[in-house]
């Protein structure tokens, strides 16, 4: 693979916000999972666990968690940003308006914008999830390198054809994921990937957010 190669897989993918129902085989799943388990680690720990849900199951918890998103409080196991700032809040606030104007979402409509943001709970309408989990003795350390296997799964899955989409807002119910999938205690439950095979003519999977310019991310020291 050649850095141009590397960049255009890069480029391709994209958060994907509505899937087709069509399965993804378990061979190509092992092996988004083979490549993604590549990804660095701080003392080679590999703290990454997933719990991967098809059909039936997903299904059984994409009816759970929308529950929970209606009935419950968010409660998830590694908190949330104390806020966003400066740059960072403008980039948010961008992404969101892309999404909305995309799906013709009008500005102050709060009723159409809640309805789209409840589409987190239903995973898109992909096919499967995983859940990611990290021992919380690990700490920021363990959520860092999940961090990074986060990415590589969905670089590899984008190499399959495979569609995917990180989401806070899987885990941001922390107990509902601990009970229906038996996840342990002493685990951070980190992030849900929804993935599976992008409905390509979804006007929520029509724009591409923008990315900062190489001069607006490193500080030069000592480079000529």
């Amino acid at each position: 693979m050649t850095p141009s190669d590397l960049d255009a897989l890069l480029a391709a993918r994209h958060s994907c916000r509505a899937f087709r129902p069509d399965p993804v085989p378990r061979t190509v799943i092992e092996g988004i999972v083979s490549t993604a388990r590549r990804a660095p680690s701080w003392c080679n720990a590999q703290p990454w666990q997933l719990t991967v849900t098809s059909g039936a199951e997903t299904d059984r918890f994409r009816a759970a968690l929308q529950q929970e998103a209606n009935d419950e409080t968010p409660d998830p196991d590694l908190d949330w940003p104390t806020r966003y700032s400066g740059i960072y809040q403008e980039r948010r606030r961008t992404c969101g308006w892309q999404l909305y104007e995309a799906v013709g979402v009008a500005r102050g409509d709060r009723a159409a914008s809640a309805r789209q943001m409840m589409e987190n709970f239903a995973l898109f309408g992909a096919p499967h999830c995983a859940i990611l989990s990290s021992p919380a003795e690990l700490g920021p350390y363990g959520a860092m390198d999940c961090g990074g296997f986060v990415t590589a799964f969905t670089i590899a899955a984008q190499a399959y054809g495979v569609a995917s989409i990180a989401q806070a807002a899987v885990a941001s119910y922390g107990p509902l994921l601990h009970r229906h999938f038996a996840i342990p205690e002493d685990r951070l439950i980190l992030c849900g990937i929804s993935f599976g095979y992008a409905q390509s003519d979804h006007k929520a999977n029509s724009f591409r957010t923008e990315r900062a310019a190489v001069s607006d991310i490193v500080d030069w020291r000592g480079v000529a």
